[in-house]
């Protein structure tokens, strides 16, 4: 009888604070695919339905374009730190351009927080 009772003060407190969720979407599942969500969400410490609405959530909130442009920065990146030797007219090695790659590859997610970040303070001050 203890544990019913914590069970309903847990429940009772995860409502505090946050908006009343009204809607539910229904899924079905094979038996074998509920197994494998239970054992997922078990593994996280939570239930099936706690860590589908999570997920559904993240995948639906992710924003495919800010991976594109992220690329686009890193193409960007590439470039201008590949044709800048070239121009020159100094050699560029395979591992330099190994090098280059590499910094890129760590450097791409910062230098397109930057550029988004150098847009926004471009748009808010033209208006």
């Amino acid at each position: 009888m203890t544990e019913v009772i914590l069970d309903m003060q847990e429940r009772l407190r995860q409502r505090i604070g946050r908006p009343s969720r009204v809607r539910s979407i229904a899924i079905r599942f094979t038996e074998d695919e509920a197994r494998e969500l239970e054992d997922v969400a078990s593994a996280q410490g939570t239930t099936v339905r706690e860590w589908a609405r999570e997920f559904l959530l993240r995948e639906a909130r992710r924003d495919d374009a800010d991976a594109l442009f992220t690329e686009l920065v890193a193409t960007r990146m590439l470039m201008v730190n590949l044709f800048k030797p070239l121009i020159t007219g100094k050699p560029v090695s395979p591992e330099w351009v190994t090098e280059v790659m590499a910094a890129v590859r760590k450097e791409k997610r910062k230098a397109a927080q930057e550029v988004r970040r150098q847009y926004s303070e471009e748009n808010a001050g033209g208006r």
